[in-house]
């Protein structure tokens, strides 16, 4: 069984840097998942689009379905590939057409859709459904173009409504076991990691949690660290985006009561049967 962790620690820096502190480079990408009746929908999105608004004002969205996909909905290797290639053909045609910006990619029960926004639209719906028509002819295919001056679909439904370190952190896990197969439905034991600057405020806290069912699995210190005394501790919850947001949120805020910080969390890969 595959385990995998995130630590806040590691990456905090990372991910600061790259939401505050990179807009000013030409893409800079990021991936969450939400919750859907019938699984996980994956988001790849440009995070220079909170900033700087793209100046086309037309939505093009184009998306076609794979076969070889996890029974969670996400295409397996093979299926990737297939939606690969699809979009870099997607992309040629649309250059040749008219000036665009890709915002986003939606995976969503094995179908890969690319989401961009178009100078102009004369021309693109005929030369997108004759390839469509011709080279993709046996696969569903989804194809949208419509006005959006307001940008209505990149700020409501494409870009993520949290930019808080904490919803990147726990996404790029997220993002990673679906990428894998696993649908997040099967509640699991969860490992989170915390470190407190005295032993007595550890100790408090562990009191505390005890009484709603975490288990300690290890205390250790480590002499000259600003947080010397660790605790490793788990429970079984559920790991969909929502409930581990509000997990990790209640974690950091009574930690940080007793003078401790929350270092991350680990879960088991559970492919769906």
């Amino acid at each position: 069984m595959r385990f995998v962790r995130i630590r806040s620690t590691l990456i905090l820096v990372f991910i600061c840097s790259n939401i505050l502190l990179s807009f000013a480079q030409k893409e800079n990408w990021e991936d969450y998942i939400i919750n859907k009746a019938k699984g996980p929908m994956a988001f790849t999105v440009n995070m220079n689009y909170y900033l700087k608004k793209p100046k086309y004002k037309n939505l093009l969205i184009v998306g076609t379905y794979t076969n070889k996909c996890f029974k969670n909905g996400y295409p397996n290797e093979t299926g990737l590939k297939k939606l690969h290639a699809f979009s870099d053909s997607i992309a040629n045609i649309v250059d040749k057409v008219t000036k665009s910006r890709l915002a986003g990619i939606i995976t969503y029960q094995c179908t890969g859709f690319d989401v961009f926004h178009v100078k102009d639209t004369i021309g693109l719906r005929d030369k997108l459904s004759t390839f469509m028509s011709t080279d993709y002819n046996t696969s569903k295919n989804y194809l949208e173009i419509k006005a959006d001056k307001r940008l209505s679909y990149l700020t409501g439904s494409l870009l993520p409504n949290d930019l808080s370190n904490d919803f990147f952190v726990n996404h790029e896990l997220l993002t990673d076991l679906v990428h894998n197969g696993d649908d997040l439905t099967k509640p699991r034991r969860m490992e989170h990691w915390l470190y407190f600057r005295e032993e007595k405020k550890r100790q408090m806290f562990i009191d505390l949690i005890e009484a709603v069912n975490f288990k300690v699995d290890s205390t250790k210190y480590e002499k000259g660290a600003y947080y010397p005394f660790e605790l490793k501790m788990s429970r079984v919850d559920s790991v969909n985006p929502t409930s581990i947001a509000e997990l990790t949120s209640m974690l950091k805020k009574v930690s940080n009561n007793f003078h401790g910080t929350y270092d991350g969390w680990s879960v088991a890969l559970i492919k769906k049967d």
